[in-house]
């Protein structure tokens, strides 16, 4: 029984598993945040452009 609980202590093959749960856990947590800031810059020069070109469009209409 002493000797199992001996090995089972010193063995480590588990622990790899944990650390790539954290590590791609991480990973996906950087890339929504990063998804995010893109898509609301990409929203408000979609807007901005929009106005230029509508009022580009009423300018050169008259």
């Amino acid at each position: 029984m002493m000797n199992f609980i001996k090995n089972f202590k010193n063995d480590e093959s588990g622990a790899v598993t944990v650390d790539w749960v954290v590590l791609t856990a991480a990973v996906v947590g950087l890339a929504v945040a990063a998804y995010s800031s893109i898509e609301s810059s990409a929203s408000n020069l979609t807007s901005k452009t929009a106005l230029k070109m509508d009022a580009h469009r009423a300018s050169t209409v008259d």
